[in-house]
């Protein structure tokens, strides 16, 4: 992430240090400039590849193992749109383990029942009756006409989620990541250069990587 940050620009803010005087200014970085990838790729899913996070590997870790480069972690996150990593990330084991337990306070309740859904359901024709993973009560059940067994049947096609296979269930969904093919990178880097570089045109320009902060638009 350093090199990351090193491409980040800054913007002149009030110094706040305790012997700075009141027109004392510092630099600090514009943490509103992200690296993002243009619309036209993010939504065209042949210039990304399908990845499971596994393990405890971290951001850093994918980016290291898919593309040689830890400080590319950036793009790794850009490419699922993920903001917090706290709650978009798969959680590393130990830290999974105590959210289970903060959660729902022993290993019992963990396992006790969170809901129930259905299983797919098919008749004789192939067609699917009911479709798998529809969250309903304990005694669902549904009744078709089937010629092939003589009229009328009813099913029950229901299971038990457990609260550990609820949170593995979103565990699972964190897991499987999408991730830009190293052939595009080239143009995420340019990209991502050109986000952070600072226009010409504005009275707070200074240099490509400084603005002033008198009626600062950090966004620009």
């Amino acid at each position: 992430m350093s090199n990351y940050f090193n491409k980040v620009p800054n913007f002149e803010y009030v110094s706040r240090l305790p012997d700075a005087n009141i027109s004392d200014y510092i630099p600090v970085k514009n943490l509103f400039k992200k690296g993002a990838l243009r619309e036209d790729i993010f939504q065209d899913l042949a210039t990304f590849t399908k990845y499971i996070v596994s393990g405890d590997k971290r951001p850093d870790n994918v980016a290291f193992e898919f593309y040689g480069d830890s400080s590319l972690d950036w793009l790794v996150l850009a490419s699922n749109n993920i903001v917090n990593v706290k709650t978009e990330w798969p959680m590393q084991q130990l830290e999974y383990n105590q959210y289970l337990l903060d959660k729902y306070g022993s290993y019992e309740k963990i396992n006790e029942v969170h809901h129930y859904e259905t299983v797919e359901i098919r008749n004789r024709n192939n067609v699917i009756m009911v479709q798998k993973g529809l969250k309903v009560a304990s005694d669902y059940s549904i009744t078709y006409f089937d010629t092939f067994d003589g009229g009328l049947v009813t099913k029950y096609p229901v299971k038990t989620v457990t609260n550990y296979e609820y949170e593995e269930q979103l565990q699972d969904e964190r897991r499987n990541i999408f991730l830009l093919k190293p052939q595009y990178l080239s143009i995420a880097l340019d990209d991502l250069e050109l986000i952070m570089t600072y226009k010409k045109g504005s009275s707070q320009y200074k240099t490509e990587s400084m603005k002033t902060a008198d009626n600062i638009r950090l966004f620009e």
